[in-house]
């Protein structure tokens, strides 16, 4: 009997050619029926579930899905392992610096240990933030991270840490750029604080007559920050009608809005004296609104009317003058965030507080005498 001839060049060329399934692309069945294992077993090998499989079977498996140029499927290897290798980051606005420049952070650490960050926005609602956690949780992510203020409303936040410890409770890992409310590892900011620093250091520079764009009054960041800074004037002697608080949306056409409706009132600040009044702005896209607002009424900034503003965003580099404000680490707050979630998870939960700095800028020159 003759020794069979080895293959020709085009058969072996056509076994190593990738195959494909009867409906296209190859399939996690495709791959076991090449390496003659049951579906289970391969998905095992492939999907990085928990459950061991021997070495030879592994490096079949393997083999027969390079032979097969097989993808495995990103849901399928999250069911298997119980997670998937995405952290859900749920920010309010993403359009704002605050929130986009924290991300940046979050994913710049994300990056490096080789995790992926799936966005989710809200716009400010809390039904929508809810709803945007309990489809991360469906999605089997292995982390949701929540960056924003909370509200004055305990059914809102009841809501959320319903939501949260079912993520909890199936195996998720959460933490949180917020107050203190939820019962989660949380990156705790001295709103405050920070305003109550701003506040001496304006009174110290010479200024005597405050309007306090406040944000929406149920917000808890903007609220914080509103009495860190009324309540420092206070306490110093400044008469409540030299201290006036208007509220608006945390965002730049609201301030604009609010600060014309002012400037067109007969309680319009007082200008011209040996000190222009102040406005405090409880975030800075707020404070770039009432800067517009003044210039369009035909007010110099600071001459006429000085301004100051809360967070440092990035995008200050480009306003004129230089605005007063606090600086939050922002890049830095997402690099803790992720921090909290990437370390192994503690007995109980933490809380790291960041404090502000306050920084005076050409908007709010040491005022003479």
């Amino acid at each position: 009997m003759s020794a069979a001839s080895p293959p020709d060049d085009a058969d072996s060329a056509a076994r190593r050619r990738p195959r494909r399934g009867p409906a296209g692309p190859v399939t996690l069945d495709d791959v076991a029926r090449e390496a003659g294992v049951s579906l289970a077993t391969a998905s095992r090998v492939l999907n990085g579930s928990t459950r061991t499989v021997g070495r030879a079977l592994s490096e079949r498996v393997a083999d027969a899905a390079a032979r097969l140029d097989y993808s495995p499927n990103a849901q399928a290897q999250a069911m298997a392992r119980g997670r998937s290798d995405v952290v859900g980051l749920v920010v309010h606005d993403i359009a704002d610096p605050y929130f986009s420049t924290i991300a940046a952070g979050l994913m710049t650490r994300a990056a490096a240990a080789d995790v992926i960050v799936t966005l989710a926005v809200t716009d400010g609602s809390r039904t929508r933030e809810v709803a945007q956690v309990a489809a991360l949780r469906r999605q089997r992510v292995r982390a949701v991270v929540l960056v924003g203020s909370r509200w004055r409303d305990d059914d809102s936040v009841a809501a959320l840490r319903a939501e949260l410890d079912a993520f909890r409770a199936s195996g998720g890992r959460v933490a949180a750029v917020t107050q203190d409310v939820l019962d989660v590892d949380t990156v705790l900011l001295g709103n405050a604080d920070g305003a109550a620093q701003l506040a001496r250091a304006l009174l110290d520079a010479g200024y005597r007559e405050f309007v306090v764009l406040g944000g929406p009054g149920d917000l808890l960041t903007a609220a914080e920050r509103t009495a860190g800074f009324t309540g420092t004037l206070a306490a110093a002697g400044v008469a409540p009608g030299d201290r006036r608080v208007i509220a608006s949306p945390f965002t730049r056409d609201g301030a604009h809005e609010a600060v014309t409706r002012l400037l067109g009132s007969p309680g319009r600040p007082r200008t011209g004296g040996a000190a222009p009044p102040c406005v405090f702005a409880a975030n800075d896209v707020m404070a770039v609104g009432a800067i517009a607002a003044l210039r369009d009424a035909g007010l110099r900034v600071p001459a006429d009317v000085a301004v100051a503003g809360f967070d440092d965003i990035p995008t200050l580099r480009d306003i004129t003058p230089a605005l007063t404000t606090v600086r939050l680490p922002l890049s830095d707050i997402g690099g803790a965030v992720f921090d909290l979630l990437d370390a192994p998870e503690p007995a109980q939960r933490r809380v790291q507080h960041v404090d502000g700095r306050v920084l005076l800028r050409a908007s709010t020159p040491r005022v003479a005498g």
